[in-house]
């Protein structure tokens, strides 16, 4: 299935928060996906700050066709065809790249372009975006400055990703325009490597039921 940018915003109002994947090997895309799914997150951010991202999302897309993929940490025009091919639903970058945003909208592919400052805000909305990722959300001002700049920019949807975590993800959540949060604390590189499902389980557990009081 293909998602528009409105249906995926819609998706992630749904889940409140979402996984921020980084893995080494791609296989560990499977038994995390059904962990993630079976304890309520039925979505991903696959980050391509690693070599295994376009076959994790291959394997994810294959064995999971109905869970929500992102791309995540998207760079290069490479790694967007290679995640495009590979199944991801929809493009997540760290900054706010024209060439990269314009592909995907020729491409008729959602994309999240990071911003985290007026100009790059302006950038996005000049290209008709209004669901933009703030990163790195807590060096960048966090919840203070996402006030701030939702002065002027009234309209905006927001993911901020980047040092959320258990403690601060409720004060991000409190601002009507942030639909989710991406976050990583439950997904940590070394508990995947150390196949530490059931610990993973627990913690995915414990966020989703904290986003949904």
């Amino acid at each position: 299935m293909s998602y528009t940018t409105e249906q995926i915003v819609k998706k992630l109002a749904e889940l409140k928060v979402i996984p921020v994947i980084a893995l080494d090997k791609a296989e560990d895309i499977l038994p995390l996906a059904k962990t993630l799914a079976d304890n309520g997150l039925p979505v991903l951010e696959i980050t391509f700050r690693s070599a295994a991202a376009e076959q994790a999302i291959r394997l994810a897309r294959q064995h999971y066709p109905d869970i929500l993929i992102a791309a995540g940490t998207v760079l290069t025009t490479e790694q967007l065809f290679a995640a495009k091919n590979a199944g991801a639903d929809c493009i997540v970058t760290p900054g706010f790249n024209p060439k990269i945003v314009q592909l995907c909208q020729d491409l008729a592919l959602p994309v999240m372009p990071g911003v985290n400052n007026p100009m790059s805000i302006e950038a996005a909305l000049e290209m008709e975006i209004n669901a933009v990722k703030f990163f790195p959300a807590e060096a960048s001002g966090g919840v203070k400055m996402i006030k701030a700049l939702l002065g002027p920019y009234g309209d905006l949807n927001i993911m901020p990703t980047g040092g959320v975590n258990i403690n601060n993800i409720k004060d991000y959540l409190a601002i009507p325009n942030v639909v989710a949060c991406g976050g990583s604390w439950f997904v940590e590189k070394s508990l995947i490597n150390g196949q530490k499902w059931n610990e993973i389980g627990q913690l995915v557990q414990e966020a989703v039921s904290l986003v949904q009081k």
